[in-house]
Order: structure tokens, then C-alpha cells, then sequence
């Protein structure tokens, strides 16, 4: 989702920069830089920051103040953590702002958006899948990859159409019947993306995956 910052107080932009330098800066002091330079991924790293780049610029308009596009954020938490999935996401929504020119001070609240909270909300699901289902190969691919994509990308709309409510510019009752139905829909694309990603990643390379072990995931199963 891309927000127009005019639909929001100089206020709101202001709160939503301090939030995200902040996480910005948690994530390049947890990242686990030592790791990706061992495992020779920092190619990996940067290709999939220019996928998200390119994947970001082919959005569509939903609702004046209101752009679509795919997240694929699900897939680059799972492969390389949710410090660097932070640091990627921040790159590829920089190279959409200086592709497309878009007005700079939005780009923490976009950020904030289609960025950290996505990410966020996959590492949580991470952490409480391993806790209460079974590591499994399929429990894996099917949950965290397919299903909480998904959800992800749904959650991700609504949250997006709060916030434009929050602010003044629509009302609830507005977007209840323009766009709030046809956020479901959103459900399928987003959960097919990150699955299959992870689907041949797991399937073909497994080490570039931080969070799918073979030992925990296939061995004895």
C-alpha cells in the first residue's frame, strides 16, 4: 500500500519519521551482518532488494490517496530475518521514490506502512507457529509461507484504510462501500507470491533460508 502524505498532518509525518529512523536503526544494529558475509548472501540480499523495487513500481490506484501493490515481504522476512527484511525494504521503496519521484515526505509513513509493519506482523507469525505447530516441512511452507502472506496482505489494506479514516480524508462509511469489500481479494496474490518463493527456495536452497532448518523441518519426519 502507498499513502498520500497530503492526506495527513505535517504532525502525523513528522511522528511516523521519528518511528521509523528509530526501527530503521534497531535494525541495523540487530542485523546479523557477520552471518550474511560468512554465507557469501550478500548478492542474494541485494537481488531481492531490487525485486521489491520493481515489484513495488507496478501499483494501481484503488482509491484517490490510496495505491495497491504486492508486498512480497513475507518471503524476504523468512529468508534473511526482520532486521534485514527492514534494511531491504527501506532500499527498495528509496529506488521507487527516485524512479517515480514521489514526494519525500511520505516516505517514512510508507515505510512505516507497506514496510515495518508487514514485516513485523511475519516475524510474529514466525515465532508462534514454531511455538504452538508442529515443525514440519509442510506446516512450514503452507503456514508461514502461503497463509501468512496472505493474511498480511489483507491486513496490511485495512490497515491502510484506517489510517485515511484516521485522518480525516474518508469516512468509514466511504470506504465500506468503495474499497473495504475488495480487500479479501488481496488474500490470494499476496499468499501465492511469498509461497511459491518459498516453495523453491526450501525446496532447491534451503541455506539461503534463515528460518528453515532441515534438521528441525525434515530430518526424522
Amino acid at each position: 500500500m502507498t499513502l498520500d502524505p497530503a492526506l495527513f498532518t505535517p504532525a502525523a509525518t513528522w511522528a511516523a519519521l521519528v518511528l521509523y529512523l528509530l526501527c530503521l536503526a534497531l535494525a541495523l544494529w540487530l542485523a546479523p551482518w557477520r552471518r550474511l558475509l560468512a554465507a557469501r548472501l550478500t548478492h542474494v540480499f541485494f537481488g531481492a532488494t531490487v525485486l521489491l523495487m520493481f515489484l513495488w513500481q507496478m501499483d494501481t490506484q484503488v482509491q484517490p490517496g490510496l495505491d495497491y501493490h504486492l508486498l512480497g515481504l513475507t518471503a524476504v522476512t523468512l529468508i534473511f530475518s526482520w532486521s534485514f527484511a527492514v534494511i531491504a525494504a527501506s532500499l527498495a521503496l528509496l529506488g521507487v521514490y527516485i524512479n517515480s519521484g514521489m514526494a519525500w515526505d511520505g516516505f517514512a509513513l510508507n515505510a512505516l506502512v507497506s514496510g515495518l509493519l508487514p514485516i513485523t506482523l511475519t516475524q510474529i507469525a514466525l515465532v508462534l507457529i514454531r511455538h504452538y505447530l508442529p515443525k514440519q516441512f509442510f506446516v512450514y511452507v503452507l503456514v508461514n509461507g502461503f497463509l501468512t502472506a496472505g493474511l498480511v496482505g489483507v491486513a496490511m489494506g485495512y490497515m491502510a484504510a484506517w489510517l485515511l479514516v484516521g485522518s480525516g480524508a474518508y469516512t468509514f462509511a466511504e470506504l465500506s462501500q468503495t474499497v473495504l469489500p475488495f480487500f479479501p481479494l488481496m488474500f490470494l496474490p499476496e499468499a501465492m507470491l511469498n509461497g511459491w518463493i518459498m516453495v523453491i527456495l526450501v525446496a532447491f536452497r534451503p541455506e539461503w533460508v534463515y528460518s528453515f532448518s532441515d534438521e528441525q523441518y525434515l530430518k526424522g519426519k
